[in-house]
């Protein structure tokens, strides 16, 4: 397509969503921000929910300033990516029964071992090869049947968050693969629902939506939203990675050939590798890896971590109290505090919720025999290098599981702002890190959203164009000795 045309990525995180434009110019992509509203759950009768009202109306209004910043005819196309695992049921008539539950929700709770009289832990990883986490749609779906309260037995079928957006946008209800293999009853190697897994749920499997690939085009936006919005009949709906995960891998700007890693860095960390087959072995279910799909039929084998989750939850606690630091302040804090001290393990439980965070992480160094922190800095530093360690252990038991040695690690995602920890973080594995794009969801989401309409042909010519169009930030390994003399401390914490 020709210069100045715009494709809008519809971004929706856990904390925020964004609409942003992809503007091509000089054969190079830029993004602009449109519009950012916050997502943040409620919480009613002892659940949490999202506000999908609200989710909904920042995405017309973002549709909107996007027709007034560019004008309705440059607008080529739209693609929605959001978090993974939640859904929302509809009706016959494409209607949303109900709230959203959030993945963070209590419901979930011994759901796993309620299954496991079902069926085992083995056939689960067998069927899916995702890694068991209690936010995972598997035992949300398995909490819904157990319900009689639930709106199962109302509902046509349920749709993820993503696919909710698009049915909206264009009246057409399908399952994005990408966001669909997150569910954990997905069977990657057949690329279906498994029956199995539906059979032990006991969840009828007429429920389940149809799938559609990244990359597909769905059509124009409905007459109603063009209404609203003064989008033009000319702008399409695209799937793309609807993970946000699987836009932000698509971005990772490694050329063809690097054994390299990848760290999705943000709320959650995301580490793994690109592969073209899934890694559905015991030593990966013992390791608990996911095996999820991206763009291009790839397999993303990665394991999440707990990431800057904690942060922000000690910036919520500190902003409650009159200290309203930036992101960028708490990462300057860090970096003025000394390094190595004491660790927390980022995936213990009592770190998953909201908590008064800091107070949190000062009783489990006391209760572990450590320093205890006492300053907001000491405590920012903690959790870098812990953050930093957990990544290492992880990355080291990825090389067992696919045999290789990783060459550079490649951070993309808004995490990569923080600048100390992407220091911690080469340092503790002890290799190159390369750092960028920042906004790698938006950037796969609108390289897909080329895939389909403007003639890239392969995941190695959108990745050029990242490249070409991005700059990056490179990082090498400070102290090694140093980190490896604690990281021993860090694994005896682990108690292995």
């Amino acid at each position: 397509m020709a210069d100045g045309a715009v494709f809008l990525a519809v971004d929706l995180g856990a904390g925020s969503g964004r609409i942003i434009a992809g503007l091509m110019l000089g054969g190079r992509l830029s993004l602009e921000e449109v519009y950012r509203f916050e997502n943040e759950p409620f919480e009613e009768g002892g659940n949490l929910y999202w506000d999908f009202e609200k989710l909904w109306a920042g995405v017309v209004e973002g549709l909107r300033l996007s027709v007034v910043r560019y004008g309705a005819e440059s607008i080529c196309s739209i693609g929605v990516d959001t978090w993974g695992v939640d859904y929302g049921f509809i009706d016959k008539n494409g209607k949303l029964l109900g709230k959203i539950r959030h993945y963070r929700d209590p419901r979930t709770k011994n759901m796993y071992e309620d299954l496991e009289k079902r069926v085992s832990k083995d056939v689960i990883f067998e069927k899916t090869g995702i890694q068991f986490m209690n936010i995972n749609t598997l035992p949300q779906m398995r909490a819904e049947v157990k319900n009689p309260d639930s709106l199962l037995p109302l509902a046509d079928q349920f749709l993820m968050v993503p696919d909710l957006i698009n049915l909206s946008l264009t009246g057409q209800a399908f399952c994005e693969r990408t966001n669909a293999s997150t569910t954990q009853f997905y069977n990657p190697i057949k690329k279906d629902w498994s029956r199995t897994l539906f059979e032990a749920l006991a969840l009828p499997l007429d429920v389940a939506p149809k799938f559609v690939s990244p990359g597909t085009d769905l059509g124009i936006v409905k007459a109603s939203i063009r209404d609203q919005t003064g989008l033009s009949s000319e702008t399409r709906v695209v799937t793309v990675g609807a993970h946000d995960t699987a836009s932000a891998v698509a971005a990772v700007p490694a050329k063809i050939g690097t054994k390299f890693a990848y760290l999705s860095s943000g709320t959650w960390s995301l580490l793994g590798v690109e592969l073209e087959n899934p890694i559905i072995t015991s030593l990966a279910r013992s390791y608990n890896f996911t095996n999820e799909v991206g763009v291009f039929d790839t397999i993303r084998l990665l394991k999440n971590i707990n990431g800057l989750w904690v942060v922000q939850e000690c910036r919520r606690v500190w902003k409650e109290r009159g200290n309203d630091w930036s992101y960028r302040e708490l990462a300057a804090m860090a970096t003025g505090a000394e390094r190595l001290q004491s660790f927390i393990d980022p995936d213990d439980t009592r770190f998953a919720g909201r908590c008064n965070m800091p107070l949190v992480i000062q009783d489990y160094c006391r209760e572990t025999g450590q320093d205890v922190p006492e300053g907001a800095a000491e405590i920012l530093r903690l959790v870098t290098d812990s953050l930093a360690m957990k990544i290492r252990f992880v990355l080291e038991r990825l090389e067992e599981v696919i045999g290789y040695r990783i060459e550079v690690l490649h951070i993309i995602g808004g995490g990569g702002q923080n600048d100390q920890l992407n220091k911690s973080i080469a340092s503790s594995i002890n290799r190159p890190v390369v750092v960028g794009p920042y906004e790698a969801t938006a950037a796969g989401n609108v390289m897909m959203q080329k895939v389909a309409l403007d003639g890239l042909r392969s995941l190695g010519e959108g990745r050029d164009l990242i490249r070409e169009s991005f700059q990056t930030r490179h990082f090498e390994p400070a102290h090694p000795d140093d980190w490896d003399t604690a990281y021993v401390r860090f694994r005896n914490l682990l108690n292995l």
